[in-house]
């Protein structure tokens, strides 16, 4: 096996045995011409030439994280169809291909790796091993992403399995390969962030056809102008009206003088307008009042009796407050023997005298 090769627990300082093959990760630095990258990442965008040879000359001075391969022998174990696509290497390249790539640009010939043999245990474990570095990658292209479940579908023989690996629904998967079926220059729009992932899955369900009319339908309507949202403020007191001027007013000389008026004169205003006198409402003593010998003749109260013809000149309208002593025989004939000692209390009470239920007990 080429290049240096340390255990990772070593490097806590445990003495391990390095046997090829084993499962314990071990830490190596391996030849470029050694590896070789596995044809399952979805990955598709890792920069320009430019890009990877500033992100290569990076790494030549410190590589903080290493790529992670399996043996050879491993990977041709799951998928023995490869080996035309490994072709003389010793190792594949689960993640890190951007590195391995970037050293190459750079003119590098070792990329430093961790060999372990666990991640190619089974297809979904190597496929897991690849997707969990892509999602972990801030700039995650959602294309990217759909390809690789789409390519666990087809390794593992289904939605199903993919669903049942990740702890998911059916309906999740189908969510996630959506994304390809919307054509090529569309796919180009979400990689790129211009098309919404939501927007881009919508679309994705009409024909191939019908795609590009829609998405250009959906960048109208998101140009549209949005119409200002009116807040709710106290409303605006309206503005005072303008004082109208006053005509000026002569106050010169007498009216035996007309011919001497002054030749500017000041502006007085107009004296406000006196205001009208108060309307008087006549008190009931103002009014008519009845003949003295004229008692209340209407009660509401259905069991008195009403007077004879004889007995009422005419009936009294208002209680006449003007005359104390009829009013007091108006409410003495009509009050309840109860109501009249309520009367009489609060009488006293006014006058500031004793009540003579008081006195009484």
């Amino acid at each position: 096996m080429a290049g240096r090769r340390t255990s990772l627990a070593s490097l806590a300082g445990q003495k391990v045995d390095t046997v090829p093959g084993q499962s314990d990760p071990l830490l190596l630095t391996l030849p470029l011409a050694t590896l070789v990258p596995t044809r399952f990442n979805p990955r598709r965008n890792f920069g320009t030439d430019e890009d990877l040879k500033a992100f290569g000359l990076i790494l030549k001075r410190r590589q903080l994280q290493p790529a992670v391969v399996v043996s050879r022998a491993a990977y041709l174990k799951l998928w023995p169809d490869e080996e035309p696509n490994v072709g003389t290497a010793q190792y594949v390249i689960a993640n890190g291909e951007r590195r391995y790539r970037g050293s190459l640009a750079a003119g590098l010939t070792t990329l430093n790796v961790v060999h372990n043999e666990d991640v190619a245990k089974t297809r979904a474990d190597f496929l897991d091993a690849i997707l969990s570095e892509n999602n972990d990658r801030e700039d995650l292209d959602p294309i990217e992403r759909a390809l690789g479940i789409e390519t666990m579908v087809a390794e593992l023989g289904g939605a199903d399995q993919v669903a049942r690996h990740y702890d998911k629904t059916k309906g999740w998967v189908s969510q996630q390969r959506k994304l390809l079926k919307l054509t090529p220059e569309l796919q180009g729009l979400v990689s790129t962030r211009e098309m919404p992932v939501r927007i881009a899955r919508d679309i994705a369900s009409l024909p191939a056809g019908e795609q590009a009319a829609a998405w250009a339908a959906e960048t109208a309507r998101r140009q549209e102008p949005k119409p200002a949202v009116q807040r709710r403020g106290k409303p605006q007191a309206a503005p005072d009206p303008a004082p109208a001027e006053a005509a000026p007013v002569y106050r010169g000389k007498p009216v035996d003088a007309p011919d001497e008026l002054p030749a500017d004169p000041p502006p007085v205003h107009q004296a406000a307008a006196p205001e009208p006198p108060p309307v008087v409402v006549p008190e009931p003593r103002d009014q008519e009042p009845a003949p003295k010998p004229t008692p209340w003749v209407y009660s509401g109260d259905p069991a008195k009796p009403l007077p004879s013809d004889a007995e009422q000149p005419g009936r009294v309208r208002q209680l006449p407050t003007h005359d104390w002593e009829q009013l007091a025989d108006i409410v003495i004939a009509e009050l309840p023997e109860e109501a009249l000692q309520s009367l009489t209390e609060k009488l006293l009470e006014a006058v500031g005298a004793d009540s003579p239920r008081g006195q009484s007990a």
